[in-house]
This record gives C-alpha cells, sequence and structure tokens, in this order.
C-alpha cells in the first residue's frame, strides 16, 4: 500500500508558518488529507485486486438450417456431461460441475483486460486517480504562495522578525510599562473606545467595525520584577529589530503579490470544486457493480458476449459519495474565504485597538501585503500583531535608544568628559548620540551643556536638577523641550548657541527665553532674513546684551534692531555675502562692540560713526582699501580697539594721529608699505600688530609708545629697528620674524618685562648676550633658530631654559 507521507511534498512547508494559515486553511488541509487517503486507497486496491471478473453468456439456437451444424457443435460442448453414478468404492461421493467453456487461463484474462478497456466506463476505471490528482491539486494551490520565490521571501522575512519581535524582552518592558498606568486612565480610554464603537454603528443597531482586531486578549500583563533593565546585549538586539522593521515595511508596503496570490489561489480552487462537483455528480451512477460486454473476440475464443463484474464498483460508489461530501465541505470553506477576502478591506490594516489598549498612539497604519500578513496573523492569535506592533512606535524606539544611552553613559563615564569652556564654564561635550542620556542631568555640578549632531533631542523636566546649568550649546540638533523645563530655562540659561543646516532645526522655545543674554546663530538664512517670522521674535529677549550672527544675510535684520536699546555687543560673520543694508546700526546706541567680518564692506560703513558708545570695532575680512573715513572715528571719544585686518589697505592716513584714545590697533594682512610717524601719536596703544604687510622701516617715533607692550612686525621687510624701540619698556611679546633683519641691538635689554620673543627666519649670526637681562624671557618664548640659540653664552642659555 502507497503511505501518505510519500505526499508530504506538495503540502509540507515550514512549521512557523502556521502563523500565517487561518482557520479555513487548516481545516482544508485536513479534508485533503481525508480526500488524499480516499484516493490513495482506491489506486491501492486497483493495484492490488482484479479490478474485473468476466464469464461468456450462453447463446441461445439459431433457426438458421445453414448453422445448425456449428450450433450443435457449440451446444454439445457447452452442455454438461452427466454426474457420474456411484461406483463401488465410492458409493457416495459427486462431483459438481458448472458449464463447460473450454477456455483457459489465459483466455479468462485476456477477455478480463479487454472488458476493462472497452466495456468499463472511464469514471469507473479512474475514479480513485482523479481523486488523487485532484487533492493533489487542492493542496499545492493551499500552498503555493509558501513557495513561490516572489512571495515566499517576504513570508520568511516578515515570519523571522515576527518571531523576534514577539519574544524580545523591549516588547514586555514596553507593554508591562503601559499596564501599570492608573485605572483611571485605562477607564478613560475604554470610555473613549465605546463612545467611537457607538458613533460607528450601523443603522439596524450593528456594530461597523473599521478596525483590524476585534478581539485582542486583556492588556499583557508582567510583573514589574520580570520587567526589568535590559542589559546592552538586549538593548542591541531591540535597536536592530526597529531597524529591520522599518526596512521590511519599506519594502513590503510598496505591492500587493501576498493578497494577490492568495486571491488567486483561492479563486483557482473554487472554480476547481465546482467542476468535480458537476462532473462527479453527473458520473458517480456510472460506477456498476455488474457490466455487459460485447467484444468482438470470438474468433480467439469462441465468444462474443461476455457478463462481467466489477469488483469494486461497491466500495468506489461508496467512496465516491464520501468524496463529493469531503469536497463540497472544501468547497464551501473555500466560497466563505473568498467572501472573506472581498467582504472586508485587507490592504489596509489599522491599529486602532492597540493604540488604545497600550495606549502608544504614534502606532502607524499599514497597507498592501504588509497589512494582509497582520489581518492573517490575526486570524491565528491577535497578540502577535499587539506585540509587533510596539516595534512600530517611533516613541517606543525613542525609549529604548533612551534606555541605551543611559546604559552606555553613566554618570561616572560624562563626568571624565567634562572640561572648560572659553567663558570658563564648566562644560560637557555631547557629540553624535542617537539622543540625550538622562544621566545628564545626574551631573548637577554641570555649568555648560554642548550638544552636536544629536538627532529628536528631548530636555526632559530634570532639567531643573542642573541648578549651575547656564550655558546651552545646540550643534545641528533638532530639539524638543518639555514644558517645565522650558520654564526652567527661562530663568536660568544665560547663552545659547545655535548651529543649524536648516531653519526648521532653529529651536521656536529659543524666543522664549526671556534670561538670555547672550545669542550665537550659526547658519544659512534668508538672504531677505527681515520677513523672517522666526527671527522677528528677537524682540521678546529683553535681557539679550551680546548677538552673534554667522551667515549670509544682505542686510541687518529688523528683529536685531528691535533689541538694539539693550544690546551691547553684535557680531555679523556673513561668508562673503556683501552687507550693503546697515544704517539700522544707528539704532544700537548702546552697542559697545561691533564686528563686521567678511561682509565685503569696500568702505567704511558712515553709520558707525554714529555709535557714541562703541569700544571696539573689527571689520576683519572684507574689501577695504582706503580708509580716509578713519577721520571721523575721532568722535568715537570711547573706542579703543580698532582692527582693520585681513584687507587690502595700502596706507595709513595721518589723520589717525586724532584717535587719541586707541589703545589696540591691528593692520596685519593688508598692503601697507609705509608707517606714518603720526600713528605713535596714539600714545596709549598697547597692543600693535602690523604684521604681514610689505612694511621697510619702523618710524624712531615708536619709542613714544611707552604704554607698548605687545609689537608685532612680523612677515615684512623690515632691514633695521630703530633704538627708540627698546623705550618702550613695557613690552612683554616683540615678533620681529621672518624680516630682513641682520643685527639686534644689546638694547634689548632694557626689555626687563619681555617673555615673547620670535626673532626667527631673519640674517642673525648671532644673538646678544643681553638677553640674558630679560628676566622674564624663557626657552619656551624664544622661537629662534637652534644654532642661533646656541651662539648665547651658557650662563644665559642655563638662565632661559631654568623654570
Amino acid at each position: 500500500m502507497i503511505p501518505v507521507t510519500e505526499f508530504r511534498q506538495f503540502s509540507e512547508q515550514q512549521p512557523a508558518f502556521r502563523v500565517l494559515k487561518p482557520w479555513w486553511d487548516v481545516f482544508t488541509d485536513y479534508l485533503s488529507v481525508a480526500m488524499l487517503m480516499i484516493g490513495v486507497f482506491g489506486c491501492t486496491l486497483q493495484v492490488m485486486q482484479d479490478k474485473i471478473i468476466c464469464l461468456p453468456k450462453r447463446v441461445q439456437p439459431a433457426q438458421n438450417h445453414s448453422s445448425v451444424s456449428n450450433v450443435s457443435q457449440a451446444l454439445a460442448s457447452t452442455t454438461p456431461l452427466p454426474p457420474p453414478k456411484p461406483s463401488p468404492t465410492n458409493p457416495a461421493t459427486v462431483e459438481m460441475k458448472g458449464l463447460k467453456t473450454d477456455l483457459d487461463l489465459q483466455q479468462y484474462s485476456f477477455i478480463n483486460q479487454m472488458c476493462y478497456e472497452r466495456a468499463l466506463h472511464w469514471y469507473a476505471k479512474y475514479f480513485p486517480y482523479l481523486v488523487l490528482i485532484h487533492t493533489l491539486v487542492f493542496m499545492l494551490c493551499s500552498n503555493f504562495w509558501f513557495k513561490f520565490p516572489g512571495s515566499s521571501s517576504k513570508i520568511e522575512h516578515f515570519i523571522s522578525i515576527l518571531g523576534k519581535c514577539f519574544d524580545s524582552p523591549w516588547t514586555t518592558r514596553a507593554l508591562s510599562e503601559v499596564s501599570g498606568e492608573d485605572s483611571e486612565e485605562k477607564d478613560n480610554r475604554k470610555n473613549n473606545m465605546n463612545r467611537s464603537n457607538t458613533t460607528q454603528s450601523g443603522p439596524e443597531g450593528s456594530l461597523v467595525n473599521s478596525q483590524s482586531l476585534k478581539s485582542i486578549p486583556e492588556k499583557f500583563v508582567v510583573d514589574k520584577s520580570t520587567a526589568g533593565a535590559l542589559d546592552k546585549k538586549e538593548g542591541e538586539q531591540a535597536k536592530a529589530l526597529f531597524e529591520k522593521v522599518k526596512k521590511f515595511r519599506l519594502h513590503v508596503e510598496e505591492g500587493d503579490i501576498l493578497y494577490a496570490m492568495y486571491v488567486r489561489q483561492t479563486v483557482l480552487k473554487v472554480i476547481k470544486f465546482l467542476i468535480i462537483i458537476a462532473y462527479n455528480s453527473a458520473l458517480v451512477s456510472k460506477v456498476q457493480f455488474t457490466v455487459d460486454c460485447n467484444v468482438d473476440i470470438q474468433d480467439m475464443t469462441g465468444y462474443k458476449n461476455f457478463s462481467c463484474n466489477h469488483t469494486m464498483a461497491h466500495l468506489f460508489s461508496k467512496l465516491s459519495f464520501c468524496y463529493l461530501c469531503f469536497v463540497s465541505i472544501y468547497g464551501l470553506t473555500c466560497l466563505y474565504t473568498l467572501y472573506w477576502l472581498f467582504y472586508r478591506s485587507l490592504r489596509e490594516y489599522s491599529f486602532e485597538y492597540v493604540r488604545q489598549e497600550t495606549g502608544i498612539d504614534d502606532i502607524p497604519d499599514v497597507k498592501n501585503d504588509f497589512a494582509f500578513m497582520l489581518h492573517m496573523i490575526d486570524q491565528y492569535d491577535p497578540l502577535y500583531s499587539k506585540r509587533f506592533a510596539v516595534f512600530l512606535s517611533e516613541v517606543s524606539e525613542n525609549k529604548l535608544k533612551q534606555l541605551n544611552l543611559n546604559n552606555e553613559w553613566t554618570p561616572d563615564k560624562l563626568r571624565q568628559k567634562l572640561q572648560t569652556n572659553a567663558h570658563n564654564r564648566l562644560e560637557l561635550p555631547l557629540i553624535m548620540l542617537s539622543g540625550l542620556p538622562d544621566t545628564v542631568f545626574e551631573i548637577t555640578e554641570l555649568q555648560s551643556l554642548k550638544l552636536e549632531i544629536i538627532k529628536n533631542v528631548m530636555i526632559p523636566a530634570t532639567v531643573a536638577q542642573l541648578d549651575n546649568l547656564q550655558e546651552l550649546s545646540l550643534h545641528q540638533c533638532s530639539v524638543k523641550i518639555h514644558s517645565a523645563a522650558l520654564s526652567f530655562l527661562k530663568e536660568n540659561l544665560k547663552v545659547l548657541s545655535v548651529k543649524f543646516d536648516d531653519m526648521r532645526e532653529l529651536p521656536p522655545w529659543m524666543y522664549g527665553l526671556r534670561n538670555l543674554e547672550e545669542l550665537y546663530l550659526v547658519g544659512s538664512l534668508s538672504h531677505d532674513i527681515s520677513k523672517n517670522v522666526t527671527l522677528e521674535s528677537l524682540r521678546d529677549l529683553k535681557s539679550l546684551k551680546i548677538l552673534s550672527i554667522k551667515s549670509n544675510v544682505s542686510k541687518i535684520p529688523q528683529a536685531v534692531v528691535d533689541v538694539a536699546s539693550h544690546l551691547q555687543k553684535m557680531c555679523i560673520h556673513n561668508d562673503g555675502t556683501k552687507l550693503v543694508m546697515i544704517n539700522n546700526l544707528k539704532k544700537m546706541t548702546n552697542l559697545t562692540e561691533l564686528e563686521l567680518v567678511h561682509c565685503d564692506l569696500e568702505r567704511i560703513p558712515h553709520a558707525v560713526f554714529s555709535l557714541l558708545s562703541l569700544q571696539e570695532l573689527d571689520l576683519k575680512e572684507n574689501n577695504l582699501k582706503s580708509i580716509e573715513e578713519i577721520v571721523s572715528f575721532q568722535h568715537l571719544r570711547k573706542l579703543t580697539v580698532l582692527k582693520l585686518w585681513h584687507n587690502s589697505i595700502t596706507y595709513i592716513p595721518e589723520h589717525i594721529k586724532k584717535l587719541t584714545s586707541l589703545e589696540r590697533l591691528s593692520f596685519s594682512h593688508n598692503k601697507i608699505e609705509v608707517l606714518p610717524s603720526h600713528l605713535f601719536l596714539c600714545n596709549k596703544i598697547r597692543y600693535l600688530d602690523l604684521s604681514y604687510n610689505d612694511i621697510r622701516f619702523i618710524p624712531p617715533e615708536v619709542g613714544v609708545l611707552q604704554s607698548l607692550q605687545y609689537f608685532s612686525i612680523m612677515c615684512n621687510k623690515v632691514e633695521s629697528l630703530p633704538d627708540e624701540l627698546y623705550f618702550c619698556k613695557k613690552l612683554k611679546t616683540l615678533k620681529i620674524g621672518k624680516n630682513s633683519l641682520s643685527v639686534l641691538s644689546p638694547k634689548i635689554g632694557n626689555l626687563l618685562f619681555l617673555s615673547y620673543l620670535d626673532v626667527k627666519g631673519n640674517h642673525f649670526e648671532i644673538l646678544p648676550p643681553e638677553l640674558g637681562d630679560c628676566r622674564a624671557l624663557k626657552r619656551a618664548g624664544l622661537v629662534v633658530e637652534d644654532t642661533l640659540f646656541e651662539t648665547l653664552p651658557s650662563d644665559v642659555r642655563e638662565q632661559m631654559k631654568a623654570e
């Protein structure tokens, strides 16, 4: 007998695929097994038993005289012999005999075969084979979508991810956190759900449910002791699952091959069911026990008419009726499947019930094949969809990232990164993290927090624990803030620095920081920035004193003018964009420091001369060639710092002498060839930088600068230094490197406070031993060739090397 297990390959699929088999597929699988057993049993009988048994029929005498002799012979041959008479040795034995046919075994076999092929109806002959073939087709149709390459790969991937999501400790933790909600919140959610369902009731009171999950079990409750913190490995596995789910969703939602494949195989099964019912119902009566056989084989057997017995007719008849019953049930189940497929929108899946049940409100609805597989999963167990939905939630993913961050960045590890910044504050820099660790807010001594390239930063209410926090730097970060945290920052934050690539990265809450004193903005803004709504809100920053904008503005924003009354320092770094309309500077009457860097200015703006409170002016990296307007600076009585470096200035006008209040003056990186003696009439100058020019001569009037502490003429063409330079007794830094000097005067020993001397790159052959009188000058502060340093006396060298 043929074992049924031989046909397993036609319906075998991975055990994990059972979660995608609804009850009707399981039921039809069992029906297929029953029908398969009928076919196998019938085929086995066909092979092992005689199919048909035939006997010749008696022929009546014919009236034709020409055939009398033949008939007589036939009758004689078929006339039974008289029974033997009792013998003396066996008086009671009588041998019983039937009709004589004079046919041997081979002839009977031939007759049986001929009548089986010619007389027996094809349905009676091939019934078990038809059952077997039809059943195998049913089994193939039921499992074809599990085997087809275009669909099986998606199914395998989905089942793999689904199992990992179901068993993930993070799923248990996320749902257990929801299970710990207050009962009042649960009741409110249930009431809202009931009201929502009531509004969806049909006209006859029947509930019209548009949700995908009809019967999810009660909320998954886990003992808090089992939902402890994830270890690092579990956290990384959950993080990888989130990424897999995202990529799988993008891939599967693009098409509906799974849905189309399942619909087609179901339609094919229904069509086949109708065909089977139609022809089987018509032909089942053809299975008869007695069959008349008329075959022209008289010349071979002597007979033409036979009466045959189909030995399995009775059994086949019963099996056919049983098979029809199974097929009918199978077909009705397939019809119900079609009804389920077309009555509901299976290419859309809503997690509305899960959102209400779990409280995770950002679980997105899905479509196409992703939705169809989730519908199929619901028929197996809705709990799978509920636990899988956790990995579709962005909120859940952010919580996991936060948990992993907290495990990785412990308070002790964060304290190791603390450093002092330029504002002399204790700063914690965090770069390229997936979020902001909650452990940051346990470092109560923190004064400055610097975040760089961190997406989706959420500043929680626990920031209020940082009592000393005064400075916040956000570089290419998208930041959200808790309302309680915003209240804290409004009162405590003094300095905010924002570096952005997109205007949307500018935090809208920064305009409400009423106690903010310093604001630094770095990023690309619109050229027509005055019409930008976001910056107009700067007028609410009533305590703002310092504003720095490094961007590409074409004019000073109106928002800046709105805070002009209390603004003390403004910096505009324009990255080469020409700043044209700057008359608004006149309104900044309290401005003490102004930087207009890389603004493509060709002249000193006249509006600057109206800033009577101005103390420092920096016009670095512009296109200044002539500075005749410098005479107007004489009205700025408080101006002490003037930086005109990195321009194209060719000469210094004599009017410079009128700027008697100057203390710091920088003309470095220009094209100046001649120094006017009037420059040194600004006798309050303490810092003078003339480096990187084409100067050949230093006027002896330099000795007038008795307050001079810093003097640099590096990278010029100076051939000699006037002795009057060494009258500047307060000089601490002297940079004369990369010139054409050949002799260094021994009078340099008069500079008792000299601590830094750069003479490298000249033509000196020897250094004066009087350098030893400069007690503050050490080897680290002397920039000179090693060979030239060796020309100093040994005691001077030892003195400089000594700490």
